[in-house]
């Protein structure tokens, strides 16, 4: 990890573990999660949030009446509204996906859940998330949620990211190892 990274998710994670923090002592992680999906698709969706967030030429006040005004507009918690609030007046705000991504990590932690993401050839059917969940499941020894994509280029076959790990059954790899193993050979 490069060093701006780590000093960003270092930054991200104290404001998620505080966020997290009083959010658990309010009883109130359902709403922190719904907030983090709202501002998560938001971030998403709008150029002009992500200018707000990550560009230098607003000034703290700036970033701070306009990041509470879209919060507020957005129905977003009160610890969120705040938090957004204290991370513009200190200039933090260019840490928000790292903190978005670093909550839900702590959230799933507390409930005892792990992600796992995805990627397939095809859309998965509902039968097929299904057991896949179950077998994930099995082998980690925690409940799963599936962050499923598709990606055409594979071929055919799943790459699963479980943590640090990754397990990858797709034709796409089998076919590069395959060229790779033909050219050890000629």
């Amino acid at each position: 990890m490069s060093e701006p990274a780590s000093i960003s998710a270092g930054i991200a994670a104290r404001y998620a573990t505080a966020i997290f923090e009083i959010a658990k002592e309010n009883n109130d992680l359902a709403g922190l999660e719904s907030s983090l999906n709202d501002l998560a698709a938001a971030l998403g969706e709008s150029d002009d949030l992500r200018d707000l967030i990550f560009s230098p030429i607003y000034s703290r006040a700036e970033q701070d009446a306009a990041i509470t005004g879209v919060a507020k507009k957005m129905g977003l918690a009160p610890l969120m509204i705040n938090a957004l609030g204290l991370m513009a007046k200190k200039r933090r705000l260019f840490v928000l996906p790292q903190l978005i991504t670093a909550l839900r990590g702590l959230i799933a932690d507390e409930r005892g859940e792990v992600s796992a993401d995805v990627v397939s050839a095809k859309a998965l059917t509902k039968a097929q998330t299904e057991t896949l969940a179950k077998t994930l499941a099995a082998r980690v020894g925690k409940t799963v949620k599936l962050n499923a994509t598709v990606d055409e280029s594979l071929i055919g076959g799943l790459v699963v990211k479980v943590g640090s790990k990754m397990i990858d059954t797709s034709i796409r790899a089998k076919l590069a190892s395959l060229q790779n193993a033909m050219k050890e050979v000629g």
